[in-house]
């Protein structure tokens, strides 16, 4: 057992004024999640941050945070009654105790959950008990977030929609490319229209659609690097979202060339919510693997 708790390290840490946790592994990956939101804010992997982290946040301990992975729910954007995005991304988590995994043949690799339970803030916009819990891994190489949704109610089912809004940092979107949703039925939010996607997306201007997911994993290939993408068939969508130069410049949250260094690649559910009856969960994942 020594071993393996010198595999990992887990520590408090204050960022940016907010609480967070920090879980770093012997090999030098690193995970910066915030008990605002649950939100990893940061991933380093074989020495470099994976992640997108806007420098224009305003770090109130209210606003959602831009970057990183905010976790969605129990509403997508604006297709509801809620704040936008729901209530998860803006509320306190409460962090877990970090463990070892054993999914890994040198056992170098850990897991910290975050739960978030309802209460009477979110009894007040929303009359539905819940327990979600986000559990975050960390192997050499590899990150995966999992979201479960427990419904609590005794009788009511539980209606929801939201994503992993996962932002993923890029050198350079205009030479960025994203394979693996060829011929995937494809929804352009932006011209309201229907189509299959192409076999390699590239990004010159804004760009906000959702596909149905692919049977394999995703490809980003950012220059020289590649990150591979994967989703739990649990989530119905996948959304591929840059504000663009334009929509960017208008972003208060956002520095003037910040669509430049990242690209959302997300594990959604947009058009359909998921329906978790009474007593029930539900449990969804998106994983990164660095090759």
């Amino acid at each position: 057992m020594s071993g393996l708790v010198k595999a990992f390290d887990c520590q408090p840490e204050v960022f940016q004024g907010l609480p967070c946790q920090r879980l770093s592994l012997a090999c030098g990956d690193s995970l910066l999640i915030a008990h605002q939101g649950a939100q990893v804010l940061s991933w380093v992997s074989r020495g470099s941050e994976r992640l997108f982290l806007s420098p224009d946040n305003r770090w109130d301990g209210k606003t959602a945070i831009r970057g990183g992975v905010p976790v969605c729910f129990p509403q997508f954007n604006q297709r509801g009654s809620l704040p936008r995005h729901g209530f998860a991304r803006n509320m306190a988590w409460q962090p877990g105790v970090a463990m070892a995994t054993t999914s890994t043949s040198t056992n170098e690799g850990a897991q910290l959950h975050f739960t978030l339970t309802s209460n009477a803030q979110t009894l007040a916009i929303w009359q539905q008990a819940f327990v979600a819990q986000l559990q975050v891994t960390l192997e050499p190489g590899q990150l995966n977030i999992s979201l479960s949704v427990n419904n609590t109610e005794e009788q009511n089912d539980l209606l929801f929609s939201g994503a992993l809004h996962t932002y993923l940092a890029v050198d350079d979107i205009a030479l960025t490319e994203l394979r693996g949703l060829g011929d995937r039925p494809e929804w352009d939010a932006l011209t309201d229209t229907h189509s299959v996607g192409d076999e390699v997306l590239y990004f010159d201007g804004e760009f906000d659609r959702v596909y149905s997911p692919p049977a394999r994993a995703m490809v980003l290939q950012d220059g020289t690097g590649q990150l591979q993408i994967e989703q739990s068939a649990d989530w119905a969508d996948t959304v591929v979202w840059n504000p663009g130069e334009h929509k960017c410049a208008d972003m208060a949250d956002m520095p003037e060339h910040g669509f430049a260094r990242m690209l959302c690649v997300e594990a959604a559910q947009v058009f359909e919510p998921v329906r978790i009856p009474a007593g029930g969960q539900w449990t969804g994942w998106q994983r990164f693997t660095v090759y």
